[in-house]
C-alpha cells in the first residue's frame, strides 16, 4: 500500500495484551545474558525468533487453530460466542540453540561478546526454515529442521503381537545389536526401559510410543573475519541468494553459499581517521528491488544506494536528510541526531527511521524532509546533559512498521511501548506498558533465582483477554532510565506486535 494524502485515514488500532514468555516474578533481578537482543518474524508470520546477550536463539511457531480453541477454553469458562475475540495469532515454543560463543581475538587483544545482535530469516522456496544470526564479528546461517522422533518402549504382556510391531522388532534387532531404521526418515530414540531380565517372556520385541517432534538445528554456514568494526545490522535481499552486513565503516555484500569471500560495497574509512565525520548505523535492502540499498549515518543521512551504477556504492548515493534540522546546534546534536534503525515499508517508498528523539517517516522521492515525524522523547530536550552522564543518550532504540505501511512503533523509557498511525490527526499515538500482564496476580512475590540457561526453561506461554493500561498521550510520566523497550517487531501480516523488556517477550494484538 502506498502512502498519500488522498489515502484514509487508518481508523486508531485498539490494542490487547496477548501473550507474554519469559514473565518474571515482581522483584526478580534479571541477568544480563538473559536480557533479549533481537526479535524477527519470519515472512509467512508463522514463526518468531529472538535472541538474547547470552548468544542463544530461540524460536516460536504460530498455534494451529486447535490448539488455541483448546487452550482458551481451558483458561476461561465462556460461551463460545466470547471466542470471536481470540482470532490473532497465537505462539508456542518449538525449540532453541546456542548460536555463538564467546570469543577472545588474540591479534587485537579484544574480547568478542556472545550477543545476538541480529537476526534475519531467509526465504525458501521449499519452506525449509533458516535463519542468520549474528554477533560483532561473526555471521552464521543456521538451519531448524523439524522431525518426528519415535521412542521405542517396553511391550506390555499380550499374546496376540501386532504384525507392524513384528515387523519393527525384526528390523531392529538383527543379531542382537540395535540397528536403527532411517527409511521412513524417522529417528528412533531408545528408553532405557529395555531390561529384558525382569521380563523375559517378551523376547526382544518392542512396540513403537510416544511419537514426538524435534527441531534440531544445524549450523550450514560461518561468515567470519570481514568486519575490522562490530556489525550492527544484516539484511537479505529479496533476490534470495545474498545479504548485507554492516559495521560502524563498511558493508559487505555476501553470497549464502560462499562463506569465506564477500565484496565491499561501501567504505566510509577516511585515510586519515582523524578526518571521520560520520559512521554507519544500520543497512536494509530494498523489499522489491534487489539492487537498492538504504543505509543511515550518526549523522541523521539516510543513503540509498543502487549497486549497478558502481562497485563502491557511497559516492553515488542519493541522500535524505532533514532539513529543518540544520538550525542552531549544540554539543548533544549530533548524538541525539544519529539514526539507530531504519526500516523500509512494503512498498518500497517509504523508509521508517528512528533516532534518539524521534521517529522519522521519509518518502525516498523527497530528499529534503520527511512526511511525517513523531517526537518521543521531546520531554528529555532539558535533560540531555544528565542522560549523556549516564550514557543513556547512546541507548539504540529499534522501530517497525505494519505490514499495510500506515502503523507504526517504536520503544521508550519505563518499558513503553509507542504506537502510531499515519494520516489519523494524532502525533502523540498510544502509549503501552510492555512490562505488564494485566491477569497477573499482584500478591505473586519469589525471591530472587539463579541465572536461567535459557528463554525455554520459561517457556509458559501467557494468554489473556483483556485491554491494557493504555493512553492515547505521553504528556507526563516518570522515565526510568533502566527499564527500556529497545527492540521490537511487526507481525507481517496482522496487527501484531512483539518486544522484548528484559527477559521477556512481550505480544499485543489489535
Amino acid at each position: 500500500m502506498t502512502l498519500s494524502a488522498e489515502s484514509s485515514s487508518p481508523s486508531a488500532l485498539d490494542w490487547k495484551f496477548s501473550q507474554v514468555f519469559g514473565e518474571r516474578s515482581p522483584g526478580e533481578e534479571v541477568q544480563d545474558v538473559d536480557t533479549i537482543s533481537a526479535i524477527e518474524f519470519e515472512k509467512s508470520g508463522d514463526y518468531l525468533a529472538v535472541g538474547d546477550r547470552g548468544g542463544r536463539v530461540v524460536i516460536f511457531e504460530r498455534k494451529a487453530r486447535n490448539d488455541i480453541v483448546r487452550d482458551y477454553y481451558n483458561q476461561h469458562d465462556l460461551e463460545q460466542r466470547d471466542f470471536m475475540d481470540t482470532q490473532h495469532p497465537q505462539f508456542q515454543y518449538k525449540t532453541e540453540f546456542q548460536s555463538h560463543e564467546p570469543e577472545f581475538d588474540y591479534l587485537k587483544s579484544l574480547e568478542i561478546e556472545e550477543k545476538i545482535n541480529k537476526l534475519k530469516w531467509c526465504a525458501t522456496p521449499n519452506g525449509s526454515l533458516f535463519i542468520l544470526s549474528t554477533n560483532d564479528k561473526t555471521i552464521k546461517l543456521w538451519k531448524v529442521k523439524e522431525r518426528k522422533v519415535r521412542k521405542v518402549k517396553e511391550i506390555d504382556i499380550n499374546p496376540v503381537v501386532c504384525p507392524e510391531n513384528a515387523v519393527l522388532a525384526e528390523r531392529s534387532f538383527i543379531g542382537g545389536q540395535h540397528k536403527p531404521s532411517l527409511d521412513s526418515g524417522y529417528c528412533l530414540e531408545w528408553t532405557n526401559k529395555m531390561d529384558h531380565s525382569d521380563s523375559p517372556s517378551h523376547d526382544g520385541l518392542a512396540e513403537v510410543a510416544n511419537i514426538g517432534y524435534g527441531a534440531p538445528a544445524r549450523c550450514r554456514k560461518v561468515y567470519a573475519h570481514a568486519h575490522d568494526f562490530n556489525i550492527n545490522s544484516i539484511s537479505n535481499n529479496s533476490d534470495g541468494e545474498t545479504f548485507v552486513s554492516s559495521d560502524d565503516l563498511r558493508i559487505n555484500l555476501w553470497n549464502l553459499e560462499v562463506s569465506d569471500q564477500c565484496f565491499n560495497i561501501v567504505d566510509m574509512k577516511p585515510t586519515n581517521m582523524e578526518d571521520l565525520t560520520e559512521v554507519i548505523t544500520s543497512a536494509e535492502f530494498h523489499p522489491l528491488h534487489c539492487n537498492l540499498l538504504a543505509y543511515s549515518s550518526s549523522r541523521g543521512f539516510i543513503r540509498l544506494a543502487d549497486m549497478r551504477q558502481s562497485a563502491l556504492c557511497d559516492h553515488s548515493a542519493k541522500i535524505l536528510r532533514d532539513g529543518d534540522s540544520r538550525g542552531s546546534k549544540s554539543f548533544f546534536t549530533e548524538i541525539i541526531t544519529s539514526i539507530s534503525d531504519i526500516k523500509f515499508g512494503t512498498d518500497g517508498r517509504h523508509i521508517l527511521s528512528r533516532d534518539y528523539m524521534n521517529l522519522k517517516l521519509w518518502d525516498t522521492r523527497m530528499e529534503t524532509t520527511p512526511v511525517a515525524i513523531y517526537k518521543i522523547h521531546e520531554h528529555l530536550h532539558s535533560k540531555l546533559s544528565d542522560l549523556y552522564n549516564n550514557d543513556a543518550i547512546f541507548d539504540k532504540f529499534g522501530c517497525c512498521v505494519s505490514g499495510d505501511g500506515l502503523h507504526f512503533a517504536t520503544g521508550s523509557y519505563s518499558n513503553q511501548l509507542r504506537i502510531f498511525s499515519y494520516g489519523d490527526g494524532s502525533e502523540e499515538g498510544m502509549t503501552i506498558e510492555a512490562s505488564k500482564n494485566p491477569s497477573r496476580k499482584p500478591h505473586m512475590q519469589s525471591a530472587s533465582r539463579a541465572r536461567r540457561s535459557s528463554l525455554s526453561n520459561l517457556t509458559r506461554g501467557f494468554y489473556r483477554q483483556g485491554h491494557e493500561n493504555s493512553s492515547p498521550g505521553n504528556s507526563e510520566f516518570s522515565c526510568n532510565l533502566n527499564s527500556k523497550l529497545l527492540h521490537l517487531a511487526w507481525h507481517p501480516k496482522t496487527n501484531l506486535i512483539a518486544c522484548g523488556t528484559g527477559n521477556s517477550l512481550f505480544l499485543y494484538n489489535a
